[in-house]
Order: C-alpha cells, then sequence, then structure tokens
C-alpha cells in the first residue's frame, strides 16, 4: 500500500519569500505537490490562471463556499483566499507531500480538519528586511504596503501555533532545511505504523 502524503501548510509575512521558497522546494525535488489556492484577488504581471492562483468572482468564491468545496477560507486585504479540497485529498493519497501557501487564519482550519498537518511559519531575518521586500516588489502602493506591515504585526502573534519557525534568509539553505523537515516527519512513528506492524509480525514469527 502507498504511504499516504503530508499536508505541509506555509505562512508567513507577505514579502517573506514564501513563493520563491516553494517554487525552489518543487524544482528540486519531485514529491511535492503545490496545492493551487482559489483567490478573488486581481493577477499580477505574469501570473497565469491554474499556476499561481484560480482567478474568482467574488460570486464565484462564494458559490464555491456555499457548495463546501474549500478546505479553508479567510478574507485577506480585502480579497477572498481558499483552498480547494478535491485537489489536495487526490495528491495526498497518490503519495505526494501536498504545500498549501496560506495566511494564518487559514492554517489554524486546515489544523483542525487535518490534525496531522505540519504547520511551517517563514519570516524574514527581520523587520527591516521585511520591509525593503515588500518595497522591491514595486507592485502595491505605499498605502498598501502599511496595510501588510500593520497586518504582520497581527500575525506574528500567532507563530506559536506553528511546528516549525523558518528564516528564509539565504534561499538556498532555506530549501534544504525544509525538505530536511518533511523527511523527518516522514519518519515520525505516528505515520509508520503499518511498517511498525510489519517488523512486529516478522519479529514475533522468530520466536514461535
Amino acid at each position: 500500500m502507498e504511504k499516504r502524503g503530508i499536508l505541509l501548510v506555509v505562512s508567513g509575512f507577505s514579502g517573506a519569500g514564501k513563493g520563491t521558497l516553494m517554487k525552489e522546494l518543487l524544482r528540486r525535488y519531485e514529491n511535492y505537490a503545490l496545492s493551487v489556492s482559489a483567490t478573488t484577488r486581481k493577477p499580477r504581471e505574469g501570473e497565469e490562471e491554474g499556476r499561481e492562483y484560480f482567478f474568482k468572482t467574488r460570486e464565484e468564491f462564494e458559490r464555491m463556499i456555499a457548495d463546501g468545496e474549500l478546505i479553508e477560507h479567510a478574507c485577506y486585504v480585502g480579497n477572498y483566499y481558499g483552498t480547494p479540497k478535491a485537489y489536495v485529498e487526490q495528491k495526498l493519497c497518490e503519495g505526494q507531500d501536498v504545500i498549501l501557501e496560506i495566511e494564518i487564519q487559514g492554517a489554524r482550519k486546515v489544523k483542525e480538519q487535518f490534525p496531522d498537518t505540519v504547520l511551517l511559519f517563514v519570516s524574514p531575518p527581520g523587520a527591516d528586511e521585511l520591509k525593503r521586500r515588500l518595497t522591491k516588489r514595486g507592485t502595491e502602493s505605499p498605502e498598501v504596503i502599511a496595510n501588510r506591515l500593520n497586518r504582520a504585526v497581527q500575525e506574528a502573534e500567532g507563530i506559536e501555533d506553528y511546528d516549525y519557525f523558518v528564516i528564509n534568509d539565504d534561499l538556498d539553505a532555506c530549501v534544504e532545511y525544509v525538505h530536511r523537515i518533511v523527511q523527518c516527519e516522514h519518519s515520525r512513528t505516528s505515520r509508520c505504523g503499518e511498517q511498525i506492524e510489519n517488523i512486529r509480525r516478522e519479529l514475533t514469527a522468530f520466536s514461535k
């Protein structure tokens, strides 16, 4: 029987480099699948439907909520974000490790539904670096940047809800660190019940 994949939720401050980190993780290793979220925000330049997000109107998104098609959803800086359920379940059953890149409210909801979810919070080395990264994007107004920094103050209060706190300073080192975390999680006794029982049965045969 194929081993079930791990559900990995990655959150962090806007500008912490979560997206870049996850893309590099998927590029280097084959066993990850990135769950594509649905959102009502407008696409940024270079983003494509079904790759970065499923872009929905507010009416379409609220219909998905009503039909129970989302694992979680939340409103962030005036837009809806949510995780489609069917894709996640399919990939986990196939043995792939599924990455959800979502914010704190959503992470808590996922953990309620899937208690063995691994929660990672990604942060830059400090607040000055966070502001620098947000400004360097060049895609948002000073007002939006200020809103994101204000939001970060609130998000910082929930970091202890996560299993791991990851500093994204050096990208290569951060990617390898996250991959090691996931590999270690696969070795938890709670995830290895079938293998443990097989060894017990084999050992019992020796004692007969």
